[in-house]
């Protein structure tokens, strides 16, 4: 199995791909940013992948290390997956890759969407330059998920938890949200269709839509 991953050339991006070039394993990885997973879960978001796949994936990303096994609380028998700190360092080149791949979702149709995806989508569309000077906190009701972006002293952070008191509260559905981020659909046309809601005051709203790169 080892030989089947190695394309044999002393190279950074050769020696990656020798761990995560393969097919679904990505998409493994995806998930496991999202945050820890049980097998069985996976298995539900990773439609098609076969069970014998995502263990053979899940097999390398450990034996590299990128992947590791931990007790479930509260279940003396479960078992979940969850990112080391090496394979956390995929964080921001996967999140590039995203935001560079939503360039090619009008050409490939219609798909599944999970909320939970959202959750990624808004930090890789997050411009570092564009960072407001104010502190705020913007809230995210993505079909059922619901995260947070909130801006203190100049830094970015996220969350998957309600904000106690957000500056704003944009509320839509998961293929809402990827439209907007993969330019399909603007911010304004979402907003007069009803497709998206938006409570707060417009000034935070050109902050928070400058931050995420959709108006200049």
């Amino acid at each position: 199995m080892a030989a089947k991953r190695d394309y044999g050339q002393f190279c950074g991006l050769a020696g990656g791909l020798n761990v995560v070039g393969e097919r679904w394993t990505l998409l493994v990885v995806r998930e496991l940013l999202i945050g820890p997973a049980r097998f069985n879960d996976m298995m539900d978001n990773l439609a098609g992948i076969g069970p014998n796949l995502l263990a053979d994936r899940l097999r390398t990303l450990v034996t590299h290390g990128v992947v590791e096994q931990a007790a479930v609380p509260g279940d003396g028998r479960g078992k979940l997956y969850r990112l080391t700190a090496l394979g956390e360092e995929l964080r921001e080149p996967v999140l590039g890759l995203a935001k560079w791949g939503m360039g090619f979702l009008g050409d490939a149709g219609t798909g599944v969407v999970r909320a939970e995806w959202g959750f990624l989508a808004v930090q890789s569309m997050i411009v570092r330059d564009r960072v407001p000077a104010v502190d705020e906190v913007y809230q995210f009701d993505v079909g059922e998920e619901v995260f947070t972006i909130e801006v203190r002293a100049g830094q970015v952070t996220f969350s998957r938890a309600a904000a106690e008191a957000p500056t704003l509260r944009i509320t839509c559905e998961p293929d809402t949200f990827i439209r907007i981020g993969a330019r399909m659909l603007t911010p304004f046309d979402a907003i007069v269709t009803g497709a998206v809601k938006i409570e707060g005051p417009n000034e935070a709203i050109h902050r928070c839509t400058r931050l995420l790169g959709l108006v200049d």
